[in-house]
């Protein structure tokens, strides 16, 4: 019955029947992949509703049916190889110049998978581009970018594909791997006739208010990524910083802070210095003046003098 098959192809298609032959087992065995694959997946999908851990089995167990599939089709068309280490051998030295950037696409999948400098839902910033990691395949990844025209490190809406050899040629720099915080600074200028000292203290109380739940995290963070890496904070908790520019008194707040979250306790530490210098008169916040004499010589510390007028 099979030797009729192939016949009947093989008189319908106008091909050998060697060649019919082999067309068939190929596509028996990119079958028995696929059906393997399948199965696969619905006791995955019914063993659980983690999406990271269904990602993960989807990816793996293709990655697993493309290169079964591959050495065993050519296994097939080329009979006299061998071996399937004598087979890869031939193909990459034959395809190597050609196919160099997918090559090296592989390689840094590889990098990626087994030195793991970052992994799925990563925020990271390679070269000029941020992001946060949503998927990893064979040649490249992809990131849901941040920052660029938004600030304070938001999401874009832009999904940015990056070839996998970039790992092997930009700097990465990792938000999340090993000590999951980062420093970040809010500067808040003050008048010099503004209380500044009595403005230290209750920025500080502000800071200290929102970084209340962190310490105990953070310490155990860091204590964990002394581990690894040559990590050492001489404080964990907030301060404030001192510092004199030409139009005030420079306070700096300096706090730890989750790195998916640092535009809203950037805002909820701003409202909180707002409510408590409202209605103040001893700390005044400062703003870049212009003063403007439209007669006279207006005298020191009379604005108005003279007509003038502060703008």
């Amino acid at each position: 019955m099979e030797a009729g098959l192939v016949s009947f192809l093989s008189r319908l298609t106008g091909l050998g029947t060697e060649v019919v032959s082999k067309l068939l087992v190929s596509a028996a065995i990119m079958t028995v992949l696929w059906l393997s694959r399948f199965l696969v997946m619905r006791n995955v999908w019914r063993a659980t509703s983690e999406s990271r851990i269904r990602y993960m089995w989807q990816k793996t167990t293709a990655y697993i049916a493309m290169a079964l599939g591959a050495v065993v089709i050519a296994r097939v068309w080329f009979p006299l190889i061998g071996s399937p280490a004598t087979y890869l051998g031939l193909l990459s030295a034959g395809v190597a110049v050609a196919l160099k950037d997918p090559l090296t696409g592989v390689a840094g999948w590889l990098f990626i998978v087994i030195r793991r400098p970052f992994t799925l839902g990563d925020r990271i910033q390679i070269g000029t581009t941020a992001g946060d990691v949503i998927d990893l395949r064979l040649f490249a990844f992809s990131i849901l970018e941040i920052g660029n025209w938004v600030e304070a490190d938001q999401s874009t809406g832009r999904i940015i594909h990056v070839p996998n050899g970039r790992v092997f040629t930009d700097t990465i720099a990792n938000y999340n791997q090993g000590f999951r915080f980062i420093w970040n600074e809010i500067r808040v200028l003050l008048t010099f006739e503004s209380d500044w000292t009595l403005a230290k203290k209750l920025l500080l109380e502000i800071a200290e208010h929102h970084s209340l739940n962190l310490g105990a995290d953070a310490k155990k963070d860091l204590q964990e990524a002394s581990r690894k890496f040559m990590v050492q904070y001489a404080r964990l908790t907030p301060i404030v910083y001192t510092d004199v520019r030409d139009s005030g008194v420079l306070l700096t707040i300096r706090y730890l802070c989750h790195p998916k979250s640092r535009r809203s306790t950037q805002e909820a530490i701003w409202e909180d210095i707002l409510r408590a210098l409202a209605g103040r008169r001893d700390i005044c916040l400062a703003y870049g003046t212009t003063r403007v004499i439209l007669d006279g010589a207006a005298r020191d510390g009379d604005p108005g003098a003279g007509g003038g007028a502060t703008v």
